[in-house]
């Protein structure tokens, strides 16, 4: 999936906007050398404050070296890194979506890192953040940042109902839908969870908490996982919920169509899962929420403990055609260390290098990223999976085809497992 769009965090919402051998030809950063350094970063990725305060100690620490950093924009950008990086002369370091990152891996345009993990801080990298890196058993690049998913709630309508702390089960989470259901029955309009058919984000999240995945390594491949006994108990669950939450949302859309957050927005929905950005963007349309609202995180049918996650977001990775391989890595160095995976966390993001997320957690819905972030997981890495997400997605057709009765448990999956194996047999 793309990094996430928007990075801005306020009191009750945050934005979270959502990685080829090469050979250095630098002589190093400390020649005093006239040397341009060009950095692709996306739009909206990272506050101003954090790369103008990084570019300045970079290029204060490198004399004679510019910082030419260009900004992207997320439409269109997948065909312009391809372009790129095989060109003679590639940026220096470059943003990508973590699920894109096994693409360019496998086509040898990357740098391979993984002599340079110690200095990247890998020892603190998240292990979701990792994988989505890792291709043949190397490291192409860095986790810059992550968002994640969390229940994101109404603090008004949970007191009203009788709700008195958020739910740390999932049979706690049916019931406090249930309860909001009843208590605004008068209501034809209201929905306890706004939960669309085919939020497969969400689904990602069941599977993975029955110890299930959507498909699993074979041999040099990939193959589907979705009918095992493990994925159809987390997809029982997902209808589960939304039998409990009375949602109007539509079965065959995703949270898209409409956005979930101009439906939050409306004052008549007690629970979405969403992102920071979406929490944020309600408020924006609806000022009275913004002292009404908190998140949790979501849970797990073990009471106590945290569901894994879909850990979205950006890496950070050098081409392997770079002129200036040994600049960019004491770039992606400094950018690694506290100070300003500090800025990211202050931002809204789970840092990408650092399990330290105090700076996150000083707000309901940074404190539930922070939490469910150490759990998190990524969509299987291989370079079929874009396909997956770019083409008739199996998963959302199952979501579908099960929550309308049109199939049944064990033949929505098996179908949707038969053509999830078809496209990353690819």
């Amino acid at each position: 999936m793309k990094g996430w769009r928007g990075l801005a965090v306020g009191a009750a919402a945050l934005s979270v906007a959502v990685a080829g051998c090469g050979t250095s030809s630098d002589s190093g950063s400390d020649s005093g050398e006239p040397k341009t350094l060009t950095v692709w970063l996306m739009d909206g990725s990272a506050p101003t404050t954090l790369t103008d305060a990084l570019n300045k100690e970079f290029q204060d620490s490198h004399p004679g070296v510019t910082v030419k950093y260009e900004v992207q924009k997320w439409g269109g950008i997948q065909e312009k890194l391809t372009t790129a990086l095989t060109s003679n002369n590639p940026p220096d370091i470059i943003e990508l979506g973590n699920t894109q990152t096994a693409k360019f891996a496998a086509e040898e345009t990357l740098a391979d890192l993984s002599g340079d993990l110690s200095d990247l801080n890998g020892d603190q990298w998240l292990g979701g953040l990792k994988d989505s890196l890792t291709w043949d058993g190397k490291q192409y690049g860095m986790p810059f940042y992550a968002a994640n998913r969390t229940v994101i709630y109404r603090t008004d309508l949970f007191e009203a109902a009788g709700i008195a702390s958020p739910p740390t089960s999932r049979d706690e989470w049916v019931a406090a839908a249930e309860k909001l259901k009843a208590a605004n029955a008068a209501d034809p309009e209201f929905q306890s969870v706004y939960l669309p058919g085919q939020s497969w984000y969400v689904l990602l999240s069941l599977i993975w908490d029955e110890g299930g995945d959507v498909a699993k390594p074979q041999g040099s491949a990939w193959a589907g996982a979705l009918d095992t006994p493990e994925a159809k108990a987390g997809l029982e669950f997902y209808k589960k919920l939304v039998d409990a939450s009375g949602t109007k949302a539509p079965k065959d859309a995703d949270e898209a169509t409409p956005q979930q957050m101009e439906v939050f927005g409306t004052g008549k929905v007690g629970m979405m899962v969403g992102l920071p950005w979406e929490l944020a963007g309600a408020v924006k349309a609806n000022p009275d929420l913004k002292d009404k609202t908190s998140a949790f995180p979501i849970p797990s049918k073990t009471a106590g403990e945290v569901a894994p996650v879909f850990l979205g977001g950006s890496n950070l990775a050098i081409p392997a055609g770079s002129k200036n391989i040994d600049l960019a890595k004491d770039y992606l160095k400094l950018l690694s260390g506290k100070k300003y995976q500090d800025m990211l966390a202050e931002s809204g993001a789970v840092p990408g290098t650092s399990t330290d997320t105090a700076k996150l957690a000083t707000n309901p819905v940074g404190k539930a990223l922070a939490e469910s972030a150490p759990g998190g997981k990524v969509t299987p890495t291989t370079p079929a999976w874009a396909a997956v997400e770019a083409g008739q997605n199996p998963l959302k057709d199952m979501l579908t085809a099960y929550l309308t009765g049109a199939k049944s448990l064990d033949q929505a999956t098996s179908d949707a497992n038969a053509s999830l194996s078809k496209t990353l047999a690819g």
